[in-house]
């Protein structure tokens, strides 16, 4: 017998709901910095430490600035080559397909990198609509232009290497950016494209008179210039420097130094998981 007053045209939900429980530590965020004024020290961290890279308990550190650090390769099987980072609430994966024969007719004797870049619709506190914008195209440019002069691209003519990044969980573009340029390199390694190093990505933020290294979203409200550098440790070259807001010449190159430094121990961390798979 049918039910009275049940509509058979909707999804009928339980007559009892319960009010959804959000993360402590967004909370905690918002208000930590809204009570934030210039001079005071930065919360939770020294202004020189990174965000640890997919924490995993460790009984001694392997370097004194990145804590209890992992970084996870070979994930997706269909891939030639893929990665997965994390960074706190910043969680990015990245499969790297090819190289594959270009499907344009006219010939180029060196080859091209494909990078799309894509947002979940949760991957921030607003929600995300399903389809690229500009966003999606500008933190794909910045990837590919970080990655092009590390990649032997003149030994694979008429040739496309495609990597796709999906952003799971973004806690600051510039943060993002960053981490999703060290998956997208450890994917290339991986997949056993010739390179002529690991490209390291972090990032800076002028705030009063310091300078935050990797900074989380609240963080960047409160600079008043970002920096984010791209570099190959192992070679000491700049591949990509991109900044937004206000920095004076010499707190630019201030966490130009300090980004680099912090590059040389990322770079241990995705090496030694490179070497582990």
């Amino acid at each position: 017998m049918a039910q009275s007053g049940f509509d058979r045209r909707r999804v009928n939900g339980p007559n009892e709901s319960l009010q959804p429980v959000y993360d402590d530590g967004i909370k905690e965020s918002n208000v930590l910095y809204k009570a934030w004024k210039p001079g005071e020290a930065r919360r939770k961290r020294q202004a020189k430490d990174i965000r640890p890279i997919c924490a995993r308990h460790t009984a001694t550190p392997p370097t004194p600035f990145v804590t209890q650090t992992v970084l996870k390769t070979g994930f997706i099987k269909q891939a030639n080559g893929s990665a997965y980072i994390e960074t706190e609430h910043t969680k990015v994966a990245c499969a790297v397909y090819g190289p594959r024969q270009s499907k344009s007719s006219s010939y180029h004797e060196i080859g091209r990198l494909s990078v799309e870049v894509k947002f979940t619709p949760f991957s921030s506190l607003v929600r995300r609509v399903p389809i690229r914008d500009a966003e999606d195209r500008s933190v794909a440019n910045l990837i590919q232009q970080a990655l092009t002069s590390s990649v032997r691209l003149d030994l694979l003519p008429k040739s496309v290497i495609d990597i796709f990044v999906t952003v799971i969980e973004c806690d600051g573009i510039e943060s993002c950016i960053a981490a999703a340029t060290v998956a997208a390199s450890t994917s290339l390694a991986k997949a056993g494209i010739e390179m002529l190093g690991l490209v390291i990505s972090c990032s800076g933020a002028v705030v009063g008179d310091d300078v935050w290294l990797d900074p989380n979203e609240e963080e960047t409200q409160l600079a008043s210039g970002i920096l984010l550098c791209a570099c190959m440790p192992a070679l000491g070259v700049m591949t990509n420097v991109w900044q937004t807001g206000c920095l004076p010449l010499a707190k630019a190159f201030q966490s130009l130094q300090l980004c680099q430094e912090r590059c040389i121990d990322i770079h241990q961390i995705a090496a030694q998981a490179l070497h582990e798979d």
